[in-house]
């Protein structure tokens, strides 16, 4: 089989035996797990080089929280949190810059000052994000959520979450695709935390490989979640080993290609093992 690619407008990346590594920017004051931390400009560029220095291949920054009951950030906000640090680490470094947005006119600046993908976590369902996407050639990152932020742990059903989440995603490209943004583009994230239970979450961690058929990249988000919490008994800053642990759980079966995570040296670690591991497979 052919390795998966992933375009980003005028680079591709070809995802290999070792999972590609995507560091977290929060430049937010309330994210779940370090909300205020690196809300300040300063501060937010220094974290994101230093990731790129602890080996992160790509940055995810955003300037606004997805937890649940997240209050909305106003666009020029937004605009005012992520765009000069976008801009500044653009300059600074030629890791590929993802920009965590659900709104299309933050994401157009964010690609004019030098970011290469969108990270949506509506699943690029606004047309607008889909017309920026598809003129600025970006690569995507399109993930599934049931409502949004405000509603989506209010008793979240499914009949079967697998296959739900995986025909969405597979809709989601087939829509993109005729939009005129190729699959190529594209990587899939589950959503995990995202309008799903516990329940949901582990049953689609055990059964990544229905997403992984549909011969995309997968992007899997699960550092620090409350799911870890509930297993764990461990609060957000304690959940970097499982974190780590789902992680390389997918990554070794296969069915995860890009980890978004906050602490990226023991991430970038344990997938250079699992490369070195790999290659001598008989």
């Amino acid at each position: 089989m052919n390795p998966l690619v992933w375009h980003l407008r005028d680079r591709t990346l070809t995802i290999g035996p070792r999972p590609l590594v995507m560091g977290i920017v929060n430049v937010t004051p309330d994210s779940f797990s370090d909300g205020g931390k690196w809300f300040d400009h300063s501060t937010a560029v220094a974290h994101a080089l230093a990731l790129v220095e602890q080996g992160a291949d790509v940055l995810d920054i955003g300037g606004e929280s997805t937890r649940p009951n997240a209050e909305p950030v106003p666009l020029e906000e937004e605009l005012r949190r992520v765009v000069p640090v976008v801009a500044e680490v653009a300059r600074r470094t030629t890791v590929p810059i993802s920009v965590d947005t659900m709104k299309a006119g933050v994401a157009r600046a964010c690609l004019e000052m030098g970011a290469a993908i969108i990270n949506d976590v509506s699943g690029l369902r606004d047309p607008d994000m889909i017309s920026v996407a598809q003129k600025l050639r970006a690569g995507v990152v399109v993930m599934h959520m049931r409502g949004d932020p405000q509603t989506m742990q209010q008793n979240p059903r499914y009949a079967d979450v697998v296959t739900e989440v995986t025909n969405y995603l597979q809709e989601r490209l087939r829509a993109l695709g005729e939009c005129g943004i190729p699959a190529e583009a594209a990587c899939l994230d589950p959503g995990i935390g995202f309008g799903k239970t516990l329940a949901h979450n582990l049953e689609l961690l055990a059964n990544l490989d229905a997403i992984a058929r549909l011969n995309r990249p997968v992007c899997l988000g699960v550092s620090r979640k409350g799911f870890i919490g509930k297993v764990c008994g461990r609060q957000e800053f304690d959940r970097d080993t499982g974190s780590l642990v789902v992680g390389c759980i997918a990554a070794a079966r296969g069915t995860a290609h890009v980890l978004r995570v906050h602490a990226v040296p023991g991430t970038r670690d344990a997938t250079a093992l699992l490369e070195a591991i790999d290659q001598h497979r008989r």
